[in-house]
């Protein structure tokens, strides 16, 4: 049951309650509860429950019918574990190449307000500026800039990311990755860009935006990648409800 004194909001609570009854105890296209059965069961109200409802539409979990209720959506047997999904080590591993990340630096900076929008934080507050590298056989494929609010990560150091993957050291802060938003567009590199991937400035690119949420709906990463265009696809499955 839900705990109503506890510091985790009820619907993210009501949320995790509902992905597992989905795995465990329904089908795909299956019908789900109603929102009132929702509520009579678990003593919440209908806007705690919309809002559970919607994000687990946005997940993949649920689909709505219109005048016909919702149904459990498959998607989200498709979704890898995130912390392979958005892994380019072993997207290069599985393409039979040999992967490898350079730190090129990692420092503590105050957020200009631009980062802390998208992080969640208010300007000036302190978060991680991480750049790296990755390399496959060799080939510079993208250059990326994490950041990360410090106060969620109080210790994060290079020879961790030099030994570990990003998101296994947010696992050992207890850090749940629970979903991430990404963004991409074509766009051209830039002249220090270029420089990182070893490529003409002004050669065709993908730039990737990703944010990434915890357990608690907080953001705890928002990385800018820019990937080299003659080497890198991005691949996504779009699926009709």
């Amino acid at each position: 049951m839900l705990k109503k004194n506890s510091s985790v909001p009820l619907y993210n609570q009501l949320i995790t309650v509902l992905m597992d009854y989905i795995k465990t105890s329904l089908s795909v296209d299956e019908k789900m509860l109603s929102e009132r059965e929702i509520c009579e069961k678990f003593d919440v109200s209908r806007t705690t429950v919309r809002a559970a409802l919607d994000e687990l539409e946005e997940m993949g979990f649920i689909y709505k019918r219109h005048g016909k209720g919702t149904f459990v959506s498959g998607l989200w047997k498709e979704m890898k574990n995130l912390s392979e999904y958005y892994s380019f080590t072993e997207q290069m591993k599985q393409l039979g190449k040999k992967p490898q990340t350079d730190i090129l630096s990692l420092e503590v900076v105050q957020a200009i307000p631009y980062i802390a929008e998208n992080l969640g934080v208010p300007a000036g507050e302190e978060v991680y500026k991480l750049k790296r590298l990755r390399s496959a056989d060799g080939m510079k494929m993208m250059y990326e800039t994490t950041f990360i609010p410090a106060n969620l990560i109080p210790a994060l150091t290079i020879d961790q990311l030099e030994n570990i993957a990003l998101y296994e050291v947010f696992n050992l802060y207890q850090q749940e990755i629970k979903y991430a938003d990404e963004e991409f567009f074509a766009s051209v590199v830039q002249e220090k860009e270029a420089k990182r991937l070893s490529v003409p400035s002004g050669s065709a690119c993908l730039r990737i935006f990703r944010t990434t949420y915890n357990q608690d709906n907080k953001v705890i990463e928002y990385t800018i990648s820019v990937a080299r265009g003659d080497q890198f696809v991005y691949k996504m499955r779009h699926f009709n409800k």
